[in-house]
């Protein structure tokens, strides 16, 4: 008895006292009751926000930046972003610091960045990301991102902005990209008299090849719709280039080709001067959406309810068997047409 006794004691109770800890400080780790905090709302001045690491994935985030700072209009947001999508904050007005999480820099990169930010002292940080940063960030209130079963009915921006809701946010802001004169600039000098013309801004490549549409089919939809535009405009990376000089070869419009010469900033303003953006299921048709501009998505693959370009000026189309080949130009033209009426028949 005396050993059972024992062993009761130096096992179980330390469970149960473990146990009692856990209950007693864990919601104070990663919740706040929202009585408590809505109450001090006036002293929200610095808040994390880690995003998303491809640039859709990223643009998508956007509007939870813009609610929070509707919300806490004083708070500066630090962001942790990746190198492919960082450029998406990087003129964000009320920008903090970037912190840059790279993937190639392993588990010691990761300790390091963990390491810098845990030097700084949050009132509110957001967790888009990943289940684990939480537990590293030093912050007076923690929101992390939904479950899948929880968000699998929303639409990405929705299930991101969802996340806010312990703060009392409810509506989900339309999509943003912040961008420098220094890049209107550029975009003018690139256009030059085009600025003010009739642009038909083009994505011609994905990031793998079943989400591509078949150039030819881009030619065929271009000059099914050469009566309402005065030009094309080919935006996208060095890869992207070959498909380009094949498109312009069957174009019937002038063509600028800027594929591989642009950043992103500098891409988002040439897209703020078109009247007309249509691509395939890629970052450009979100960073289009952004800088509001009406947009055509074409999807074969994947799942447009969830990560079509979000806002009310962005249209998509998807193929019945799954496949690119298969959306015709005339299907696509035909719903151009009847989104916009601009567009001439």
């Amino acid at each position: 008895m005396m050993l059972l006794f024992m062993k009761n004691t130096l096992i179980t109770h330390p469970v149960r006292h473990m146990k009692s800890l856990f209950r007693q400080w864990w919601p104070r780790f990663l919740y706040q009751s929202p009585g408590e905090y809505l109450a001090d709302q006036l002293t929200v001045q610095r808040i994390l926000l880690v995003s998303l690491s491809n640039i859709g994935d990223a643009v998508l985030t956007t509007p939870c930046l813009q609610a929070l700072h509707q919300r806490y209009p004083a708070a500066v947001m630090d962001i942790v972003v990746d190198p492919r999508s960082q450029a998406i904050f990087s003129a964000c007005p009320y920008l903090g610091r970037l912190f840059v999480l790279d993937k190639k820099g392993g588990w010691r990169g990761r300790v390091a960045l963990m390491m810098l930010i845990r030097r700084q002292q949050y009132d509110l940080a957001l967790d888009l990301r990943s289940d684990w940063m939480l537990y590293f960030i030093r912050a007076r209130r923690k929101l992390g991102k939904l479950s899948i079963r929880a968000g699998c009915d929303l639409h990405s921006a929705e299930k991101h902005v969802a996340a806010l809701k312990p703060l009392d946010i409810q509506m989900t802001p339309e999509t943003r990209i912040w961008i420098n004169p220094r890049d209107r600039r550029f975009a003018q000098v690139l256009l030059g008299g085009w600025s003010e013309r009739r642009i038909l801004a083009l994505g011609l490549g994905a990031n793998f090849e079943g989400k591509i549409w078949p150039v030819a089919h881009f030619i065929t939809l271009v000059n099914m719709l050469a009566d309402s535009f005065d030009g094309v405009l080919l935006l996208g990376n060095q890869q992207d280039a070959s498909r380009a000089e094949a498109f312009s070869e069957g174009c019937r419009l002038p063509v600028i080709h800027a594929c591989g010469q642009c950043d992103l900033l500098e891409t988002a303003a040439l897209l703020e001067h078109a009247g007309l953006f249509v691509g395939n299921d890629s970052g450009l048709g979100h960073m289009a959406s952004a800088m509001g501009t009406p947009t055509m998505t074409l999807f074969g693959p994947g799942f447009p309810a969830r990560y079509r370009p979000w806002g009310p000026s962005a249209g998509w189309l998807q193929s019945q068997d799954g496949t690119m080949q298969s959306l015709t130009p005339a299907e696509v033209a035909a719903y151009i047409r009847q989104k916009w009426a601009w567009v001439r028949p």
